[in-house]
């Protein structure tokens, strides 16, 4: 059985900032040749929520510092589209609780899949477990205390569960940030920040 290509897939929507971190799909794609045996596409591919390649797409990227407001055909496609088996990770790229995107995002989510509907995830939860192993959950990026946003480190990320399995994935912690760098340069890290990315994609493609 051959096994589908992994195509790291970015959302674009009407309303705010959606094009961010741009050398990050790139250095996550990188990690997954490096770390898996995951065959993937080399190119990052953007899509727009209103349109027919969403149904197409397993996994999904969306992010933005901005207003998250989706229009009448961007709701009722996102509605399906995680409904009906698929995986969004959304990165806030504010890192903060309160900030716009934080806000309206899960204003947002709540709209369309009802108040409550993104929780806070535990760290026993098999995402952290799913390729590497995070005892500790979510891991701290090094914007989380660099003065901008609310100042804190967001020990869980949220999620909206379909049928037991994540669908919608959230941060607060600015990961698009944090993985935003030529893949070359991981060699000066001393530990590479990206392994959570795998898990990410490794869950979500499970």
């Amino acid at each position: 059985m051959v096994r589908p290509r992994f195509t790291f897939t970015r959302i674009r929507y009407r309303s705010g900032d959606w094009n961010t971190d741009q050398r990050m799909p790139s250095n996550v794609l990188n990690s997954l040749i490096e770390y898996t045996t995951i065959p993937v596409n080399l190119e990052e591919r953007v899509i727009d929520l209103s349109g027919d390649e969403l149904f197409q797409s397993p996994f999904t990227y969306l992010s933005g510092h901005k207003l998250v407001q989706f229009d009448s055909k961007e709701s009722a496609y996102f509605k399906k589209y995680i409904r009906n088996g698929g995986f969004t990770f959304v990165d806030d790229c504010n890192h903060d609780i309160d900030g716009l995107f934080a806000r309206s995002f899960e204003t947002q989510m709540a709209t369309l899949f009802g108040a409550g509907a993104l929780k806070k995830i535990p760290k026993t939860h098999e995402l952290y477990r799913s390729f590497f192993t995070f005892e500790k959950g979510p891991p701290t990026t090094s914007f989380e205390l660099n003065g901008w946003g609310d100042d804190l480190v967001h020990d869980y990320l949220k999620a909206i569960e379909i049928d037991g399995r994540i669908a919608v994935l959230y941060s607060n912690k600015d990961y698009g940030c944090e993985w935003d760098y030529d893949f070359r340069n991981k060699r000066f890290l001393a530990e590479d920040n990206t392994k959570f990315a795998m898990n990410i994609v490794v869950y979500a493609m499970g």
